[in-house]
């Protein structure tokens, strides 16, 4: 694996933590605990800043048109289908975003599009990691140059750098350590 796929797999281990909490929160809301409405914002806010802003921004905004541009096509293909998955990923996470203020207030219909929207975006991530590091990424290192992967990682800075914000990176993986400390 090209030095850009391992950083992006490494990241998929990060948002695979991340899951499981928020898979075991949904198990605990559905038994009727109610949780933190504070960890369940946080958590909301590293699925909409470190999953889309960072992670899927260098997927789409860097390795994705530089497969393109090595012949693998953007529609129909893999590249269509996990940019269709993306698009379903952020719309579980709007939903999810605006449920929160009904379940901090303990909206029952609140609590359940918590619950469900968790699950539903938990299933479809965890499936799409393994569609990524078991076909994607092993696709691109096949297609792609040493050029254009040294050029991935350079892009992938650049993103780090601009998009994503400097130290965003580094309080997202730290966030994700106050999360499973407070899951318990």
């Amino acid at each position: 694996m090209s030095n850009a796929t391992n950083e992006l797999m490494s990241e998929h281990r990060a948002i695979e933590r991340v899951i499981g909490l928020l898979e075991r929160a949904s198990e605990r809301m559905e038994r009727g605990e109610q949780l933190p409405p504070a960890i369940l914002a946080k958590a909301h806010g590293f699925l909409s800043e470190f999953v889309d802003k960072c992670h899927h921004a260098k997927e789409e905004g860097a390795l994705f048109p530089a497969m393109a541009k090595n012949g693998v096509p953007t529609e129909g293909g893999p590249i269509g289908v996990m940019l269709m998955e993306h698009d379903e990923g952020r719309r579980y996470v709007a939903a999810l975003g605006e449920a929160l203020p009904g379940y901090a207030q303990g909206d029952p219909k609140a609590v359940a599009a918590v619950a469900t929207n968790i699950r539903r975006y938990a299933q479809l991530l965890r499936a799409h990691i393994q569609k990524e590091d078991n076909v994607l990424y092993p696709l691109s290192d096949r297609v792609l140059s040493a050029g254009d992967k040294h050029g991935l990682e350079d892009e992938f800075a650049r993103i780090e750098r601009e998009v994503t914000g400097p130290g965003e990176h580094e309080k997202h993986l730290a966030l994700i350590q106050e999360l499973e400390a407070a899951a318990g």
